[in-house]
């Protein structure tokens, strides 16, 4: 069992402790089969789109370009958080090096932000069409599709570069034990014995230019869809355009409904059950990667058309 406080000031933990169920370590195993499930429908589901994209010439539109970025955005925090949860949970290992944290935290951080920038790439993406659809190819073209999707790796990338920098800088010298079975950058400064308002001054600069900002654009966006989708006069036509929005606006509440969850329970539920807290952070992280590929495979005609053909 690694060592997770130290009354000596002058320690500085070179390893975290990651925690599975709180209080329940013994049968931590009871998590490891469901979550692998989950792991393993999030990469098959996530490469049956990618595969599906790439192999129907009729899905090379924008929309679904930004979907196939959506899925390998969506591979990418699957990948950044199964070493660790699977380790806690399957093997009990739950000790992690102080790189390896920074590092995970980094790629978590990273595509939940590229997400979120995805997300509102296809909020505009549903407005063009709706709005203008004889000249939809033609605005969101391949070269345009390339530059938006570079610019939101970018924030992504820029905005977290420093964070990795802000962590290394700090003190670890008391406890060592993370509230979760992976690394974030508010669980982990928390454990700091040093001044960190410059960590959470800078985690709020994040939160309002990525999440607040993102928010604020996919409300405009779908508010001037609803001006224009009024605007037709045929009521036929007016659901067949609101039909197209149905599986961008179920991505958007499989993503932040859960992070929003988190955050209500971080801070007005601090008397609830660890255990629910635990689920909650477990649902945050693993559940968006595996349902946003079901939910346009569902919805979406012409992918669910050619999953059934490949299985036939």
């Amino acid at each position: 069992m690694p060592t997770i406080s130290f009354n000596d000031s002058t320690v500085n933990h070179q390893t975290f402790v990651l925690v599975g169920i709180p209080g329940m370590e013994e049968r931590n195993s009871w998590m490891a089969f469901p979550l692998c499930l989950l792991y393993i429908l999030t990469f098959f589901g996530n490469v049956v789109i990618l595969f599906v994209i790439k192999t129907e010439q009729t899905l090379h539109e924008p929309m679904y370009l930004f979907l196939s970025i959506l899925a390998c955005s969506d591979l990418g925090l699957a990948i950044s958080t199964m070493p660790t949860m699977l380790g806690v949970y399957w093997f009990d290992s739950r000790e992690i090096s102080f790189n390896a944290c920074i590092t995970q935290m980094f790629f978590i951080h990273m595509f939940q932000w590229l997400e979120s920038g995805i997300l509102v790439a296809m909020a505009f993406d549903r407005f063009v069409a709706i709005r203008d659809p004889l000249r939809y190819t033609l605005i969101l073209s391949n070269t345009v599709i390339l530059k938006i999707s570079i610019a939101i790796l970018s924030r992504a990338f820029c905005l977290l570069f420093p964070i990795p920098f802000l962590i290394k800088r700090l003190p670890f010298c008391k406890s060592n034990v993370l509230s979760h079975t992976y690394c974030l950058h508010p669980d982990t400064m928390k454990l700091a014995c040093a001044d960190i308002t410059v960590n959470i001054l800078y985690g709020l600069i994040i939160v309002v230019s990525t999440l607040g900002l993102d928010v604020v654009v996919i409300l405009i966006s779908y508010i001037l869809i609803l001006q224009t989708v009024l605007s037709i006069a045929s009521h036929t036509e007016r659901l067949k355009a609101l039909n197209t929005c149905v599986s961008h606006i179920c991505a958007i509440l499989i993503f932040y409904i859960p992070m929003l969850g988190v955050t209500a329970v971080h801070r007005f539920g601090r008397h609830l059950s660890p255990i629910l807290h635990m689920l909650m952070a477990n649902v945050y992280i693993a559940v968006p990667p595996v349902l946003n590929p079901i939910v346009y495979s569902v919805k979406t005609k012409q992918i669910r058309q050619r999953i059934c053909k490949m299985f036939q």
